[in-house]
């Protein structure tokens, strides 16, 4: 029972910009903004300052993170109801959608307000915490996308 091709195709297609986003944002974005004095010739932004930056690419990323779980929650929902199941494809997809929901309501909202709270507390082993539970929530969420991706790359090409 395949579902509408171009469904998938959509389907398909929203995970991969979601994916490349997030990838690129992650190995190309923060690597040259946290290190921004190796393009500028000199060091004209503070570390908290390269921080204040790419924390609204991660806002901006936050877009992109929201339309893979809509797609996510349409696509293997619909699935879902028509019978149309798969264990792993299901644990992937609650995977992704709460690795999603935590990055971008739970960790960037905290790390936000911390950056509000001024340079001070951004340094504190609490932030670093912050930060690195929200690296983990990305990487998790780009694993559950590449097997969605992969998943239904392949019961649709059979």
């Amino acid at each position: 029972m395949k579902t509408n091709r171009y469904f998938t195709i959509v389907y398909l297609l929203i995970l991969g910009v979601v994916l490349g986003a997030t990838i690129y944002a992650g190995a190309v974005v923060a690597p040259v903004t946290f290190h921004s004095e190796k393009w500028l010739g000199e060091e004209l932004l503070s570390r908290f300052q390269e921080g204040l930056i790419m924390s609204e690419n991660f806002i901006r990323l936050g877009y992109f993170i929201m339309l893979g779980v809509l797609a996510i929650v349409f696509y293997e929902g619909y699935q879902y109801k028509r019978f149309n199941r798969d264990l792993v494809k299901t644990l992937c997809a609650l995977g992704a959608i709460g690795s999603a929901m935590l990055f971008k309501y739970f960790y960037m909202s905290s790390i936000i307000d911390m950056q509000k709270q001024g340079e001070k507390v951004v340094q504190s082993h609490i932030f670093e915490n912050m930060h690195k539970g929200s690296e983990i929530a990305l990487t998790l969420f780009m694993i559950f996308i590449i097997v969605l991706f992969v998943k239904t790359l392949i019961k649709e090409l059979k």
